[in-house]
């Protein structure tokens, strides 16, 4: 752990300035954060009239669509553009963030999970919904867009778009991916005894290859990664649930006592479990927080609704299902939840109990796809949010060989104060994105309204101009 002391003459420790970070990150998640991506999930639910739950078939129509059609040339399709943020969000919390909740919170905290991504839902997709409405084409004819874009375009406020773009090229682009690349070694390491050098060169090679390919790279990897992982890893929580079905009703009794439980009230543990929970769900869909609108606006799409309805479904695939299958191989596991265990190896001894030894290296196999993909998606989100500071090709160039010697620092390193800095950064980012939806949120209403009203009208796929909302400028690619 790197941690920074400041010392008088006489060499006493006046200051530890991990532990400031710490106790200041603490606060503006907790008493914060928390309630405004709460508050702000509440209103865009009761203002779209629960979009999340009405239009889930839709989502499902319109992710199939983006799957099987075919796109323009040099075009980025929603599905693809539906695995970029998805590779983002499924990361290696979806393991070991998980097992951390349950550990410490209890199997309450699912709960409070799964209402927290049911809310926040709503925000998802009013800020993938704007994300189109203001996106712009670059000069090689890909699309490109997110807050920093909407907040320029849709708020004037040209200063603010770039202090959100520099928080999260350095939060997601740099230091997350850094994260990413340590885990993937730490996991590899442990499981086949692989150097961590080794491992940090060969990601490093591999991550270089991806982002020098541009957007479209990006797109196809994140395209193949994203389905396989996601795919094999419910797969072997289908196979623990099967295995344990008798125990299926005890399972969610736990989790409901846990969650409301007479002696967590009495105990005063009831706020703790909350509080986990919330958390977990959160900061593992990232719903409100505005990083995946920058893969949101990359869609070739008719409607800038469809987009929102499809990362809607994000939120949805990252945490009632991808969580839900850690919670579920835990619970229904025989491991010991009072044993001091906890993250990767809770989940991997867990596994290990239903399926074997093979459950360590199937977990190791997960956390290096799970984690990979999140540096391809990270990286995208620095990307497009460099090309809103500046379109000089040199810095392009420079950020990715930065990026490249992130992960592979971040291979060999421990990152304990960079990933403490890095939640500030990503707090500031999501108070600036949450101001902007809240102030922009009646244009994806409208749209949402004009989207309903071509559907009602019997048109099968709606097609969106700026026109058809009042008072809706600068954009200009629906003109």
């Amino acid at each position: 752990m790197y941690i920074c002391y400041f010392k008088n003459k006489g060499g006493k420790i006046l200051l530890d300035f991990n532990k400031i970070i710490t106790t200041f990150n603490n606060f503006l998640y907790t008493y914060i954060l928390i309630a405004l991506l709460i508050l702000v999930g509440l209103y865009f639910t009761f203002r779209t009239k629960f979009v999340q739950f009405k239009f889930v078939k839709e989502m499902f129509r319109l992710l199939g669509d983006g799957f099987n059609s075919n796109k323009e040339k040099g075009s980025v399709s929603s599905f693809q553009a539906f695995c970029i943020s998805t590779a983002s969000r499924v990361g290696t919390g979806n393991l070991a963030g998980i097992a951390i909740a349950i550990s410490i919170g209890g199997p309450g905290a699912i709960f409070w999970m799964w209402l927290i991504a049911l809310i926040g839902a709503a925000s998802s997709f009013v800020e993938s919904t704007l994300a189109q409405i203001y996106k712009i084409r670059d000069k090689n004819g890909a699309f490109r867009g997110g807050p920093a874009y909407y907040i320029e375009k849709g708020l004037n406020q040209k200063w603010m778009g770039i202090l959100f773009s520099i928080l999260i090229t350095i939060t997601f682009g740099l230091v997350f991916n850094s994260v990413q690349s340590n885990t993937i070694s730490l996991a590899l390491n442990e499981a086949f005894g692989i150097n961590t050098w080794l491992v940090g060169l060969i990601i490093t090679v591999l991550t270089a290859f991806i982002i020098f390919g541009g957007i479209h790279r990006v797109a196809k990897v994140s395209e193949i990664i994203v389905p396989i992982m996601a795919l094999a890893y419910i797969f072997v929580a289908l196979f623990v649930v099967l295995k344990n079905f008798t125990e299926l009703p005890k399972l969610f009794v736990m989790i409901f006592e846990n969650a409301f439980g007479f002696k967590q009230a009495i105990g005063g543990g009831i706020g703790g479990t909350m509080l986990i929970g919330i958390k977990r769900g959160l900061f593992s869909n990232e719903a409100g927080m505005g990083s995946s609108p920058n893969a949101a606006a990359t869609a070739n799409v008719s409607h800038p609704v469809k987009q929102g309805l499809i990362q809607t479904l994000g939120v949805f695939t990252d945490t009632l299902i991808i969580c839900s299958c850690t919670a579920f191989i835990i619970l229904l596991s025989d491991v010991d939840l009072t044993s001091g265990l906890t993250g990767i190896q809770l989940t991997q001894n867990a596994l290990n109990s239903q399926i074997g030894p093979f459950g360590s290296i199937f977990i190791a196999i997960c956390v290096f796809l799970f984690a990979f993909s999140s540096i391809v998606g990270n990286y995208y989100y620095g990307e497009s949010n460099l090309e809103f500071l500046t379109t000089n090709k040199l810095y392009l160039i420079l950020y990715r060989i930065f990026v490249a010697l992130m992960v592979f620092f971040g291979s060999i390193a421990s990152l304990d104060i960079v990933w403490n800095l890095a939640d500030i950064f990503m707090a500031f980012m999501a108070l600036i994105n949450l101001i902007a939806i809240t102030l922009l949120g009646k244009f994806a209403f409208k749209a949402l309204d004009d989207y309903i009203k071509q559907k009602r009208s019997g048109i099968k796929e709606p097609i969106f101009k700026s026109s058809s909302i009042d008072n809706l400028k600068n954009a200009d690619e629906w003109n």
